[in-house]
């Protein structure tokens, strides 16, 4: 068991990251997924129940269920989030033009898709 402290840090941890994922549902330049995978991380550490909350939710229990158990990333999220990070450095380097942060942006985006691209479409049986 936790700390108090450390588990109202990851509870509100969990909360932020969640808020900041459902913004990013209607936002394309704020990801989803990591920030609801980062909430339910910190809630498994801090709260049962927002964790069972997000394990039964209707649109994010199935995905979070799937990366936990296989590591899993459903082809549909891999379009979503290649389609968002290539608006996002779009518009960093439209913005910012070659300036040395959008660059790096680029890059980690880059990274972060080939890493991405690399995982799994369904469970192994």
């Amino acid at each position: 068991m936790l700390p108090g402290p450390v588990r109202w840090l990851l509870l509100a941890l969990a909360l932020v990251c969640l808020a900041l994922g459902i913004v990013g549902i209607f936002l394309p330049v704020l990801p989803t997924v990591p920030f609801v995978l980062l909430a339910a991380w910190a809630a498994s550490l801090s709260s049962p129940r927002l964790s069972r909350w997000l394990d039964q939710h209707p649109q994010f229990g199935k995905p979070l269920n799937e990366w936990r158990r296989h590591g899993v990333v459903r082809r549909r999220a891999k379009w979503a989030a290649t389609v968002a990070m290539a608006v996002s450095a779009t518009a960093s380097l439209v913005l910012l033009g070659a300036h040395w942060a959008a660059l790096l942006a680029v890059a980690c985006m880059a990274c972060v898709l080939a890493w991405l691209w690399r995982r799994p479409e369904q469970p192994a049986d």
